[in-house]
């Protein structure tokens, strides 16, 4: 799977929220200064070439869908993070996390609990 440019995801995650959208859609949904309606045409096509995204044709009009889920991709970029940056070490990257000074203590705690759930399921 290819990594998206910043613009790409953009547009990714207005179509992961809305699932079905036509260029209007997704336009009406980013931030100011809103870009052209030919820059966004010119994104999602793009997005379909390298298979993220397909549409449904009405007549000259297209309704763009995702092909590939949030959550596969944000595993892809995870486990690229994972490797590139801290070795395909886990215990690496959560002392990372849990060494940065603005985590709270609320925080570490909810980091806990949700580790705490994952070995407990994975007991089971």
């Amino acid at each position: 799977m290819k990594e998206l440019t910043k613009a790409e995801e953009q547009i990714m995650q207005v179509l992961w929220e809305l699932e079905r959208a036509f260029v209007k859609d997704v336009i009406d949904r980013l931030p100011e200064p809103k870009p052209a309606y030919t820059t966004v045409s010119t994104i999602i096509r793009i997005l379909e070439k390298k298979g993220f995204v397909s549409y449904k044709a009405y007549g000259k009009t297209h309704e763009y869908f995702p092909l590939i889920t949030k959550k596969d991709y944000t595993r892809h970029l995870f486990k690229g993070m994972l490797s590139d940056y801290f070795g395909n070490s886990v215990k690496q990257m959560v002392s990372f996390f849990s060494g940065d000074k603005n985590l709270t203590l609320a925080q570490l705690e909810e980091l806990q609990r949700a580790l705490d759930e994952e070995i407990q399921k994975q007991k089971e």
